[in-house]
């Protein structure tokens, strides 16, 4: 069985080569010898494991800070806060990052009836450690990508492995749901789609409930579970991560930002954006440029 030790040797020695794809379609690693500050991102369903170092990420009201053996799981899109918290040069943040397939999952639920049948969580995000049965087939994974044929390959069946368990662990019961047509955190995920889709324009609560199928409060119920913030609160953080992605692009005009995704008032724009950010929009912008991005929560 792999080690935590075998995963940073991994890590390290596919990061020396700088940055890159790997192989294996969403999987990822991540090196940093220095922190960050808090970086916003709408983050898709994936798994984040901590190798060496810590990390914070902060969805609406929860904050979860993993370390070195802890891994978090996003199943819904959501945007997020994130921040490395312990890195440095003698240790450095070492993560591992792959994309959640919602066929995968499927799949395995298929040829495994007995796990259909429990009721899951409705938290979009969870947190927990990762044992030797997780650590193990993402060491194999990784040890793949110095073969590229053998990645094609073999790589789909570990990548099915580690989903599998994800699904066998103590946070199954919501990754089951990322695989389950009706269940919670679908129809929020279908509720995600729609917002990204406008979410620069007014809405109403009552056309998303028709989109999904469900009441008003219903909604506001499986949103809130999920997201830990209503579609209204959800839809303002992602024009406000629209709108900062715009400016450390290089946007100069804040109040051509802030219409493009959705104010009339600049004024107001600015006085939301510092809420979330901490501080305004032309100064966030400046004190961003080079910042080291960390993929995935």
């Amino acid at each position: 069985m792999a080690t935590l030790d075998d995963l940073c040797s991994e890590i390290m020695r596919l990061t020396a080569r700088g940055p890159g794809s790997l192989p294996v379609e969403g999987a990822k690693v991540f090196s940093a010898d220095r922190t960050t500050r808090p970086l916003g991102d709408i983050v898709r369903p994936a798994l984040a494991v901590v190798a060496q170092g810590a990390k914070r990420t902060v969805v609406g009201d929860r904050v979860f800070d993993y370390r070195a053996g802890q891994y978090l799981v996003v199943t819904v899109d959501v945007p997020v806060t994130s921040q490395i918290t312990r890195a440095g040069t003698a240790e450095p943040f070492l993560a591992f990052g792959l994309a959640l397939k919602p066929s995968v999952i499927v799949e395995l639920l298929l040829q495994a009836p007995s796990r259909r049948s429990r009721q899951g969580g409705g938290a979009g995000v969870v947190m927990s450690d990762a044992d030797e049965l997780l650590l193990d087939p993402i060491v194999r994974l990784l040890r793949l990508m110095d073969r590229p044929d053998d990645a094609r390959v073999l790589g789909a069946a570990v990548e099915r492995e580690i989903h599998w368990r994800l699904l066998t662990g103590p946070h199954g019961a919501t990754v089951r749901q990322v695989g389950l047509a009706n269940s919670g955190l679908a129809l929020v995920a279908r509720a995600v789609e729609w917002l990204q889709a406008r979410y620069d324009q007014p809405i109403r609560i009552s056309d998303l409930a028709d989109h999904v199928g469900l009441s008003a409060p219903a909604l506001n119920r499986h949103f809130r579970a999920a997201t830990a913030m209503s579609p209204l609160q959800y839809q303002k953080q992602l024009r406000l991560q629209q709108a900062r992605m715009r400016l450390v692009a290089g946007a100069r005009d804040i109040a051509e930002v802030g219409h493009a995704v959705g104010y009339s008032s600049p004024s107001q724009f600015s006085r939301e954006y510092r809420r979330l950010f901490g501080v305004p929009p032309g100064q966030d912008a400046t004190r961003l440029q080079g910042q080291v991005l960390a993929d995935y929560v």
